[in-house]
């Protein structure tokens, strides 16, 4: 695998070849360091049997110590010209047939477009769309079995909070409601062409059953959202737009063994599902959060 990956030199070379200077709307910093590349094959505890999902391939430094261990690579690549190029990069130095390279939107993906179905994710993600794109996929894809993703720090942070936490928020209880998550190390800006100006991390997850039974997701996410829209007020004023009035709310509340002056910073992800199958039983079942918002982003 060492001979196969790409250092600072070559990445320069071939973008240069192709034209590409790395762009801040796409989010594209491009790892050109091979110890790094290992070092996320080897933290993402693959096995010879996997399937990766990459998003962001971009040049392929990462893509080619994927395919060292997976059985299969999906790359999802938004930038046209990096997706054409990638097959050849490939054949150059890795067998190509083991990969699928997809061009479009990571946000768009389906499980129906890949075949054979991923099992693991494992990416490099631009940071302006870290959280979305790992949501996204964990709800599409349930043969996912887990993942390892390179983050901006502070978004790594607040992935794998707990609750009580001042940095726990909707990131952190909407991974929680698909997977374990925990931090596997920080990356410096040294490794990346061109050098971001903040650190990187790397957070690994491994998906576990539903944390409720028998209770609507997209429910829970309202109610998540609702709660830390305004974070600050408690759960009775924080979630009185969503159940139509403070009153509603606490009722519900109350219902789900909850005490209705608590903030949702301080709660689990089963407790908001266990608010949700309360506001179901009793027919508070909400529509939006008190200001329409869909927080997929990194909430403060």
């Amino acid at each position: 695998m060492a001979d196969a990956l790409l250092g600072p030199a070559e990445i320069r070379e071939l973008a240069g070849r192709l034209g590409v200077a790395p762009t801040k709307k796409l989010g594209q910093n491009f790892v050109h360091d091979p110890n790094t590349v290992r070092r996320i094959v080897t933290a993402a505890g693959l096995t010879p049997d996997d399937v990766v999902l990459e998003v962001g391939p971009g040049l392929g430094s990462l893509t080619l110590g994927l395919l060292g261990t997976a059985a299969h690579v999906h790359a999802v690549e938004l930038d046209p010209v990096l997706a054409a190029a990638l097959p050849e990069t490939v054949t150059a130095r890795a067998d190509v047939t083991k990969l699928t390279v997809h061009a479009g939107d990571a946000l768009k993906v389906t499980a129906g477009q890949l075949t054979p179905p991923p099992t693991m994710l494992v990416a490099n993600l631009p940071y302006n769309v870290a959280v979305p794109v790992v949501l996204h996929l964990l709800s599409v894809l349930p043969t996912l079995r887990g993942g390892l993703v390179m983050v901006q720090k502070e978004v790594a942070d607040r992935l794998v909070a707990g609750p009580g936490s001042k940095i726990y928020g909707v990131p952190s209880v909407k991974l929680a409601w698909y997977a374990d998550s925990r931090a596997a190390g920080r990356v410096p800006p040294a490794v990346f062409w061109p050098v971001p100006n903040v650190d990187s991390g790397l957070v690994h997850f491994s998906r576990h059953a539903t944390p409720v039974a028998d209770v609507s997701r997209a429910l829970v996410f309202r109610i998540i959202d609702a709660a830390f829209a305004q974070r600050r007020k408690t759960l009775r004023a924080a979630l009185a737009g969503w159940a139509g009035g403070a009153d509603n709310a606490e009722k519900v509340l109350l219902a789900a063994g909850i005490s209705p002056q608590t903030r949702g910073e301080a709660l689990t992800v089963t407790e908001f599902a266990a608010i949700a199958t309360a506001a179901t039983a009793l027919g508070h079942g909400g529509k939006l959060s008190p200001t329409g918002r869909q927080h997929e982003e990194v909430d403060s």
